[in-house]
C-alpha cells in the first residue's frame, strides 16, 4: 500500500504507523516516484499536511500533481483510497468524491471555516452515517459508530450546490458526520460549519473515502480523551495499544482482505 507524499505533507509518519500498526504492508510514496512502480500498490492513503502550501485552495494543486494520474485511473478500477485532512481536499478538488453520476469534475469543496475563516486544531467525534457495507473502508464498524479524532484544518467546511448537497445527503455520499462521544449530532459538536454536519464523504462505487478529521492522531490508548486512558495509567502495554481512530485503518486491512 502507498503513502503518498507531496511537498508541504506532513501527517505521513503518523499514518505510516497507523497502517503498520494493524498489519499493512505500506511505505512511503513521494512526488517524483517512478509511475510504473506507484501504479503497482493494491491501495493508496492520502496524508494530511498543507500540499503544495495549499496554494490556490487547499488541495487544489495536488488534485493535477502527476501522482493524481496514477490514483484516478486505479480509483476506477475499483483500488481502495483513502484521503485524510488534505488528502481529503484533494480528493474532493480532483473529483474523486463525491463523484456525483461517475463526473470526474470536481462536484463539491472544503471551504473556509466558519465562523471566521480561522485555523482550529480541536479533539473531536465522527459517526458513521451510512449503511457499513455503503463504504469498503466501513465495511467492518458497527451502524452507528463512533470514531475519535482531531479537526486540525483551516478550510474543512463542506461546501457545494444546494443541488449537490440534497443529492449527497439523499444518495449516501456523507459517510461520517460530527457528534458528541455519546454520538449525538448537535451543531455544537461541528468544529467549521461543515454543510450537512459532513465529516467525510464517500464515492458513488465505495471505495474512495476522503475524511477531514485524522484518526491517526487519536490511534492509540495514550492519545485518547477519555476515562479509557486514565484507566490504562500504569500499565504500557495498554497504553501502546491501537484502538479508537485505528479501527479505520483496520477497516481499510479488512477490505484488502
Amino acid at each position: 500500500m502507498g503513502i503518498l507524499v507531496f511537498p508541504g505533507t506532513n501527517s505521513e509518519d503518523e499514518t505510516l504507523r497507523a497502517c503498520r500498526a494493524v498489519g499493512l504492508e505500506a511505505q512511503l510514496v513521494h512526488w517524483n516516484a517512478d509511475l510504473r512502480e506507484v501504479r503497482a500498490f493494491a491501495a493508496y492513503v492520502l496524508p494530511g499536511g498543507f500540499a503544495y502550501e495549499d496554494r490556490v485552495r487547499a488541495g487544489a494543486i495536488a488534485a493535477h500533481d502527476r501522482l493524481m494520474t496514477v490514483v484516478r485511473e486505479r480509483a476506477a478500477e475499483g483500488t481502495l483510497v483513502l484521503g485524510i485532512c488534505n488528502g481529503a481536499q484533494i480528493l474532493l478538488e480532483s473529483g474523486l468524491a463525491p463523484g456525483l453520476d461517475g463526473d470526474p469534475r470536481p462536484q463539491a469543496g472544503f471551504a473556509r471555516n466558519a465562523p471566521g475563516g480561522r485555523f482550529r486544531s480541536t479533539h473531536v467525534y465522527v459517526k458513521l452515517a451510512v449503511p457499513p457495507s455503503r463504504c469498503a473502508l466501513t465495511a467492518g464498524l458497527a451502524s452507528d459508530a463512533v470514531v475519535p479524532a482531531w479537526a486540525s484544518h483551516g478550510e474543512g467546511r463542506l461546501a457545494a450546490s444546494p443541488e449537490a448537497l440534497e443529492r449527497m445527503a439523499r444518495e449516501g455520499h456523507v459517510a461520517f458526520v460530527y457528534c458528541d462521544a455519546t454520538g449525538a449530532t448537535t451543531p455544537h459538536a461541528i468544529p467549521n460549519g461543515s454543510a450537512l454536519g459532513a465529516a467525510a464523504i464517500v464515492n458513488r462505487e465505495g471505495n474512495v473515502l476522503a475524511i477531514m478529521p485524522h484518526p491517526e492522531r487519536d490511534g492509540w490508548t495514550f492519545m485518547h480523551h477519555d476515562a479509557s486512558r486514565e484507566r490504562a495509567r500504569g500499565d504500557a502495554a495498554a497504553m501502546l495499544a491501537p484502538s479508537g481512530g485505528t479501527v479505520l485503518f483496520a477497516g481499510l486491512a479488512q477490505a484488502l482482505g
